[in-house]
């Protein structure tokens, strides 16, 4: 058993989102992949959606797809949303053998040494990161050590302990951006089959991202 984290401010969920999601559960052989709306980010301006309708989007986007899961639990904890206390709560959750696989993109590896207690996630979870064919890493920082320090190029390393490996898969990913798909929707476009049918009725009945951009 091994349990994927994949978390975003998901302003809203789409089909990259998604395909992301689900291609690395298949890749990873995950028994699930935790998708985590995030409450209140702490390393981006604050989402103009409410982080209950982001989650409610998410639990629509998931429903019916075995294996891939709403967790709404950084939405239900106050204050900022740490990614270390999200692995704590879950390795506390799945107890002290299960690997856990933190899934990020590739900006988010570059910028995760001004994350909060960066260097305590690998305590806790691998980190996963989907990576662009072609893609590069800053040559200087503190980032190229601790790579080489914890990269792994075999994937099944990461179901043979609970945490403390690096991972980074090439994968193809779907140029969909939530920024984009909000400018539309504020401009009165359809953004139908970028999302899900049921991410779209929820955004209309509930007259989201009309007016922002």
């Amino acid at each position: 058993m091994a349990t994927g984290i994949f978390g975003g401010t998901f302003d809203p969920v789409h089909i990259g989102h998604l395909r992301t999601a689900l291609e690395l559960k298949q890749h990873l052989h995950l028994a699930s992949m935790r998708l985590i709306p995030s409450g209140d980010p702490p390393h981006r301006d604050t989402p103009r959606t409410a982080a209950a309708d982001r989650l409610a989007m998410v639990e629509l986007a998931v429903a019916g797809e075995p294996g891939l899961v709403a967790d709404g639990r950084e939405v239900a904890r106050p204050g900022p949303s740490y990614t270390i206390d999200t692995l704590r709560e879950l390795r506390a959750e799945v107890g002290h053998t299960e690997p856990l696989c933190l899934c990020l993109g590739m900006d988010s590896l570059v910028n995760i040494t001004t994350w909060v207690r960066w260097r305590e996630f690998l305590d806790y979870a691998h980190i996963v990161v989907a990576a662009r064919p072609g893609w590069t890493l800053p040559a200087g920082g503190q980032l190229p050590a601790w790579l080489a320090q914890h990269r792994t190029a075999e994937p099944e390393a990461l179901l043979n302990r609970a945490g403390g490996l690096v991972y980074l898969a090439e994968m193809t990913l779907l140029p969909v951006a939530a920024t984009d798909l909000r400018a539309a929707l504020a401009r009165g476009e359809s953004i139908r089959y970028l999302t899900t049918d049921g991410v779209l009725t929820y955004i209309g009945a509930h007259h989201l991202y009309e007016q922002s951009l």
